[in-house]
This record gives C-alpha cells, sequence and structure tokens, in this order.
C-alpha cells in the first residue's frame, strides 16, 4: 500500500511500513530548501528493481581503484589471502550501514541530503552535505585522472609510443593532459542527461565490465601456462603481532572505500521499487563483487609475475602488454565504462544533489555536476594516489573517520530515535519539526565534533610518508586513530541517541528566523 503524508503529520510508522509520497497538491514551495531535484520521487516513478541496484554495484566495483587494492595490502606485507579477506570482511561491514541509511530511499524517495535534515536541522544538513560532496569531488577528480591516465597508455601502445613522447607541460605529456580533458568531458555528458540515463548505462555497462576482467583472466593464464607463484607467496607479516597493527588501520580504509555510498545511498534507493530490491541488490551486488574482483585482481597478477617476472598489478599496464590490436581497443573500451561506471555513479550524483541543497534557487542537479567537475581538477588528484602509505592510511583513513562520523549520526536518528518515522512535508518546511534552533540541530553538532575529533584527532604519519605528525595531531587520540571509522560511527551514534532521547535538542519553533 501507499501512505501519503499530509501537513504536519509524519508518515506511517515502522520499518516495514509502505512507501510515502506527498499528499497531491501539498508540495512545499520555499525556495530555500526545495527545487525539483529535492523533492520526493513519485511513488509510481519508484522503479529501480533488484537488479538495477546489483548492475549498479557491480558497475562501481569493477574499476582500476578497486583492482589496486589488494595490491596496496601486498605492499604492505600481506599476502594474496591476507589482501583478500581484509577486502571481503571490509564489504561486510559496510554494507550494513548501507542497508540502514537506504532504508529511507525506498519509502520516502529522498535524497541524502533532505534526509540529513531530519537529524541535523533544515540549515544544518548542509554541514555532512558538504562534507560528503567535498570527498566525492576528490574522488571524482581521481577516478578521472587514473581513467585518463588509462586511456593514454593504451592510445600510446596504438600509436606505436609517439603519445608518451610529447613534449611536457606541468611535467606530464601534453596528450596525457588531453586524455584527461577527454574523459572528464565524456562523464559530464553522460551525467548531464540525469539519473535515469545513469541507470540505463549501469545496466549493460556492468555485464561488459565483468566479461572484460574475465578475458583479462584467461589471456594471462593461457600465456602463462598457469597462475604462476605469487599465489605461493608467503605472508611478511604472518597471523601474529606483525600482522595486526597493519590489519585494523587497512580494514579502515577498506570500509573508506565505500563509506562514501553508506551515507548517500538514499539518492538512489530513492528511486526503488521497494525495500526488497534495494536490500537483495545491494547485498548480491556489493560485498561478493568486491571480494571476487580483489581475487580477481590477485589470479590475474600472479599471471603476470608468471609471464613478466614481476608482478604487473596494474591492469592497464597489463593489457598494454598485448600485441593485437583488438586486444588493446578491447581493454580501451573497458577502461572508459569502467571508470565512467563507477565515477558517474559514486561520485557525481552525491555532490550534484549536495551543492543543490546548499543553494536550491541557483543550483540543480545539472548544475551541481558541473561544479564537481570542476572542483575534481582543481584538487589535484595524483598527488592523493602517490603512495600505498598516503592512499590508504591518510586518505582513505582520514576520510573514513569523518563519514563513519556522519553514518553513525543518521542511523541513531532515523533507527534509534525516530524509529523511521518522518514528517515529509516538515522536511521542506521552516516552520516544521525539524527547524531546532535557526534551522541547526546542536545535538548533532554536537555529536559530529566529538565523534570527529575522537576519528581523526590521532591521524599520524611515518616520518616522510604522510602530512600528520608522528605523534599524532592530538597525541592521547593516536590510540584511536587506525579504528577511526567505527570510533566516528561508534561515538556520533551514542552521543546522538543518548541527548536526542533526553531533548537536548531545542524544541521546534513556529517559524523560520
Amino acid at each position: 500500500m501507499t501512505a501519503t503524508a499530509s501537513s504536519g503529520r509524519p508518515g506511517p510508522s515502522g520499518p516495514g511500513a509502505g512507501p510515502v509520497e506527498l499528499t497531491p497538491g501539498t508540495a512545499p514551495a520555499d525556495p530555500r530548501f526545495v527545487n525539483d531535484d529535492l523533492l520526493p520521487v513519485p511513488v509510481a516513478e519508484r522503479r529501480w528493481t533488484t537488479y538495477n541496484f546489483a548492475a549498479l554495484w557491480v558497475g562501481m566495483a569493477h574499476n582500476i581503484p578497486s583492482w589496486m587494492l589488494a595490491s596496496g595490502l601486498v605492499a604492505l606485507g600481506m599476502d594474496w589471502k591476507q589482501a583478500v579477506l581484509t577486502i571481503a570482511l571490509a564489504n561486510v561491514v559496510v554494507l550494513v550501514p548501507m542497508l540502514l541509511t537506504g532504508h529511507a530511499g525506498p519509502k520516502y524517495g529522498i535524497p541524502f541530503p533532505v534526509l540529513a535534515r531530519a537529524s541535523f536541522g533544515l540549515r544544518g544538513a548542509n554541514l555532512p552535505a558538504l562534507v560528503r560532496a567535498g570527498v566525492a569531488c576528490a574522488w571524482f577528480g581521481i577516478q578521472t585522472w587514473i581513467g585518463g591516465q588509462g586511456v593514454f597508455v593504451l592510445l600510446d601502445k596504438v600509436f606505436g609510443g609517439g603519445w608518451a613522447e610529447a613534449s611536457r607541460i606541468g611535467g606530464q605529456p601534453w596528450t596525457l593532459w588531453l586524455c584527461f580533458v577527454l574523459f572528464w568531458a565524456l562523464e559530464l555528458a553522460v551525467i548531464y542527461r540525469g539519473m535515469e540515463a545513469l541507470r540505463r548505462f549501469e545496466n549493460w555497462a556492468a555485464p561488459f565490465v565483468i566479461v572484460g576482467a574475465l578475458a583479462l583472466l584467461v589471456w594471462i593464464t593461457v600465456k602463462a601456462g598457469g597462475l604462476g607463484p605469487l599465489l605461493d607467496q608467503p605472508s611478511k607479516l604472518g597471523w601474529g603481532a606483525d600482522f595486526w597493527p597493519v590489519f585494523f588501520p587497512a580494514l579502515m580504509g577498506m570500509i573508506a572505500f565505500w563509506a562514501t555510498l553508506s551515507l548517500n545511498i538514499p539518492d538512489f534507493t530513492r528511486f526503488g521499487a521497494g525495500q526488497r530490491s534495494q536490500v537483495l541488490g545491494q547485498t548480491l551486488g556489493l560485498p561478493t563483487t568486491m571480494t571476487l574482483f580483489a581475487l580477481l585482481s590477485v589470479l590475474v597478477t600472479s599471471g603476470s609475475q608468471a609471464v613478466y617476472g614481476a608482478p604487473v598489478w596494474d591492469p592497464v599496464a597489463l593489457a598494454a602488454k598485448t600485441d593485437s590490436v583488438f586486444g588493446l581497443l578491447f581493454a580501451l573500451v573497458t577502461v572508459l565504462v569502467a571508470t565512467l561506471s563507477v565515477n558517474l555513479a559514486a561520485n557525481v550524483v552525491s555532490p550534484a544533489y549536495d551543492l543543490a541543497n546548499l543553494a536550491p534557487r541557483l543550483v540543480n542537479f545539472r548544475t551541481g555536476a558541473l561544479i564537481t567537475g570542476v572542483v575534481g581538477v582543481l584538487i589535484m588528484p595524483w598527488k592523493l594516489t602517490a603512495t600505498p602509505e598516503l592512499y590508504i592510511f591518510t586518505w582513505l583513513g582520514l576520510v573514513g573517520g569523518l563519514l563513519g562520523t556522519v553514518a553513525g549520526i543518521l542511523i541513531a536518528d532515523y533507527w534509534l530515535v525516530r524509529r523511521t518515522v518522518l514528517d515529509l512535508e516538515g522536511l521542506y518546511r521552516a516552520d516544521g519539526p525539524y527547524w531546532y534552533r535557526g534551522g541547526w540541530n546542536p545535538v548533532a553538532v554536537l555529536a559530529f565534533l566529538v565523534g570527529g575529533v575522537l576519528a581523526v584527532g590521532g591521524s599520524h604519519s611515518a616520518p616522510g610518508t604522510g602530512p600528520f605528525p608522528e605523534d599524532g595531531l592530538i597525541p592521547f587520540l593516536k590510540p584511536l586513530a587506525d579504528y577511526g571509522w567505527a570510533v566516528g560511527l561508534a561515538a556520533a551514534l551514542l552521543i546522538h541517541t543518548v541527548l536526542m532521547r533526553r531533548g537536548a535538542a531545542a524544541r521546534p519553533s513556529s517559524r523560520s528566523s
């Protein structure tokens, strides 16, 4: 059954209640908080099925950084079994908040920044939205740079090496910058067509990329006459005292890889035909795909070690070793599709909605996507992936701590405080129940600040490997730094739940200020 939310009243109670939509003719019109992209998706237009969600995750998981996650862990001393186990466990863990925050999508049809209004306030929701948008812009730049590099390497092989010898600008061949810019423009052209175009793209991109990855495995296995010696290499860490100090921060880093989506997954589930579709689709799509992809990368890399005498973890560099023009072109298309698939879904959709939430009168979904593209270039993404230590511990660890804090607040507010019951129309009204104090909920802000400090305050770097002091930003918090995502989520969840239940948030004001 479909329920409608009337003015001033929450929708039906309980997590199993049916989808909710606004009563016809009652759509809020305050331009400070409303535009067409932020309004709930009508129930009739919530059509994404289990396959759509599974295909979304298959398309997002099959990308070059995902492929190279295992290589980063092996470089830190793990063997392939430890690396795959770490990645598998991380994705099972991150699936839980993914499903919990995703629940609001099919039920209310709202995107992440609108859901955040219930916990942070109508204005306060811009705080988590901008945190998420900033992370997404950085990820967009990283993926675009990696995709551009892939195109460059393969085209250099096709054209006989001429591209790599081109004159340099900013330390890189101008042809690499050209590939980067063209790839960037292609991404924005696709997302500019909207969410329905993205759904169709993901539907066929997912199986195509799987075929491409399996083709790479078959090719290297045949060429090697087997999968090579990498599978027999022992761990440099063992399973004892040397392993755990690497395992836990690596696990948090792997969780942080998709912690971004655990916040803004309502941006996608709002189009879901029901809870069953999003739960089954995500469960089938995320942990299984990431684990199998990690295993596939290990198998292919093992074969490359047998053939070339050293492991080649970069799938683009490996594909470039073929002498077949057809093979090179197929690899080129696969790289394009794989990187487009993850970057559009994971790193453009969220900031587009987040920026629209910041200024609904000025920014819509398409404008937000264009802003994301520009910011993603300005952050110079090539520096973030320079070393495994910087990429896994500094970038992913720091991001994971902050995003875990926001996830803790969203889950606490939606599930433990409100029991999944929201006043749908009130999410768009300054005189509604989510105005708190001037549009900000001080409880959520406090939970974010405390959780964030606990999660990332102890961030530290070994000498010469990162931007943080060796003893940590706040030395006595250094022992918590390796568990940033979990610490941030647990602390924020506890603080928000306790203070909200004690009535620490201000009562809703009768009008806006």
